[in-house]
């Protein structure tokens, strides 16, 4: 499994959305119950900042490569080793030979 070596700049995103199922009862009352083993998964959002048109080009390509159903290996800002999918990303031109590239990275838990 390909490991993603580069490090985001300052700033990264943590957003967190357990996987819970809900029953909502008529007369207003809700029931919740965790669903599934991995049911808190990391999503990051980041941002790699100053780039060279050649380092943005080999995010580029290495996200696309796996183009969000191969995982790879990535180690977040807090921490946490495990294996990542890029759901979108973007890349933007801010000057000659300057890009930035912003992407959402969600942990995913595949045996």
């Amino acid at each position: 499994m390909a490991a993603f070596v580069w490090t985001p700049s300052v700033g990264a995103n943590l957003s967190m959305r357990p996987s819970v199922r809900r029953v909502a009862f008529g007369d207003g009352y809700e029931q919740r119950l965790r669903f599934g083993l991995n049911t808190q998964p990391e999503c990051w959002g980041l941002e790699f900042r100053g780039l060279s048109t050649i380092e943005a080009s080999e995010i580029d390509a290495f996200l696309r490569a796996r183009g969000s159903v191969e995982p790879f290996e990535w180690t977040s800002p807090a921490g946490t080793q495990g294996k990542f999918v890029c759901d979108d990303w973007s890349r933007s031109v801010e000057e000659p030979d300057l890009e930035t590239v912003r992407a959402n990275f969600r942990q995913v838990f595949d045996p």
